[in-house]
């Protein structure tokens, strides 16, 4: 009967390692600079609009035709990278979807026509569809297990470089032309350097992630749950990123209108916002580390709404308070949303974050689309009244299972106390 105790307490007393002492930090600072650099390139598109449009006499149809062009290539192409990759790893595949994007800023810079301005700028939406899917899973590679830092990490640097992108075109391409978005290719080079230094790290850890999987890396539940609350997360995405368009595109319209507002006053509110939604994506992941997931997006989502509700009928002061809020509370739902989904399918790791990741991109551009023309029919005071009941689908939060992180364990219960024989057994000396 002892030998039996024995080996029935030595599992409950092994300690189990802390994942989070594996936590890479170099390889996610690495990914999330450049995502600050791949944003940031990016980025440059929008901001020379007006440069683009007198140069090439565009009408804004074939303006929409550019932002179509590139969000079909960024948006559609990211989940078939990353279940191409998902099946067969590509280390070095992130430096060389960096090529497609700095190959798209050269031509962009001397493009003689619109077709090849709409090549130049597919050749970068395909070096983001490279990018967000692959860096994403490196993120999660070297989180060491905190899934929810890690992406927050990853993601601040979106948030960073695309507040930096309007910024520097103005200070250089639409102050000395449109040749010098040639400089930015400087940042694509940069960016390949460090993703060669990544794609070394990921080849020697391929073996981590495929040769050695364990039963947590298999869907944990049935394929019509995970189905469901798939569709579940994208309706959540939807809510989110079509509120967040309506922000980003005409916020600094409607404090003009509204309020009379400068378009350089206007401008820096619109910063403090995008400031706000950078804060929020930082604290979302490690936020959902701690409580949970189900917990952040539930909040996330529908705690924004009280504040949607409102902002349309205050005055200026607390519209800028309520929009620090908005941007806060809903910019933490990404993360969470991610890793959530990661969760769901630890097997799918690319085609995920390229699904999800792409439809954020596909949500801000048809969301911008669609709200300009509402804009244009019904004004742009009508366009928040609607969209202020967008946070009310995060109800929906409810359908979510509790999904545990891969390695989870619920807590051993208590050991009962040892027999007085067991106890003697202990105490005697050798």
């Amino acid at each position: 009967m002892k030998p039996a105790i024995a080996r029935a307490e030595a599992p409950a007393a092994a300690p189990r390692a802390d994942p989070r002492s594996a936590t890479r930090y170099s390889l996610l600072f690495a990914v999330s600079f450049v995502h600050v650099l791949n944003d940031m390139m990016q980025s440059v598109i929008v901001a020379i609009y007006p440069l683009l449009k007198g140069e090439f006499d565009l009408g804004f149809f074939q303006i929409g035709i550019i932002t179509l062009t590139f969000q079909l290539t960024a948006s559609l192409l990211q989940p078939v990278v990353g279940m191409v990759t998902d099946r067969r790893p590509l280390p070095y595949s992130l430096p060389v979807g960096m090529c497609f994007t700095l190959s798209g800023l050269l031509l962009l810079s001397v493009a003689p026509s619109y077709p090849v301005l709409l090549a130049a700028v597919a050749l970068i939406g395909c070096g983001s569809s490279v990018f967000h899917p692959e860096s994403s899973r490196v993120a999660r590679m070297a989180s060491g297990g905190r899934f929810g830092f890690a992406q927050s990490v990853f993601q601040i640097g979106g948030n960073v470089g695309q507040a930096l992108g309007p910024l520097l075109a103005a200070a250089i391409v639409l102050a000395l032309g449109r040749s010098h978005v040639g400089w930015f290719g400087l940042a694509a080079l940069l960016a390949i350097v460090i993703l060669l230094q990544v794609g070394r790290w990921y080849a020697r850890h391929i073996d981590d992630r495929v040769r050695k999987r364990e039963p947590g890396d298999q869907p944990p539940l049935p394929a019509p749950v995970i189905r469901r609350t798939i569709g579940v997360l994208l309706v959540l995405m939807f809510s989110k990123f079509f509120y967040l368009a309506s922000i980003n595109s005409y916020y600094e319209f409607y404090l003009m209108h509204r309020f009379g507002l400068t378009a350089h006053a206007a401008a820096n509110l619109l910063g403090v916002f995008l400031f706000a939604v950078a804060a929020g994506t930082l604290v979302g992941g490690p936020l959902g580390d701690r409580i949970g997931r189900r917990r952040v997006i539930w909040f996330s989502i529908l705690g924004a709404a009280p504040f949607t509700l409102a902002l349309p009928y205050v005055g200026l002061g607390w519209t800028v308070a309520l929009s620090i809020v908005i941007g806060m509370v809903l910019a933490s739902a990404f993360p969470a949303i991610i890793v959530y989904a990661q969760d769901m399918l630890t097997n799918r790791i690319g085609m995920v974050s390229g699904l999800f990741y792409g439809f954020s991109f596909g949500l801000g551009g048809i969301g911008a689309a669609v709200l300009g023309v509402v804009a244009d029919r019904f004004g742009i005071v009508f366009v928040y009244q609607v969209c202020a009941f967008l946070p009310l689908l995060g109800v929906l939060a409810v359908l979510l299972p509790d999904v545990r992180p891969p390695g989870y364990r619920k807590p051993a219960p208590p050991t009962p106390a040892p027999t007085a024989a067991v106890q003697g057994t202990r105490a005697a000396p050798g």
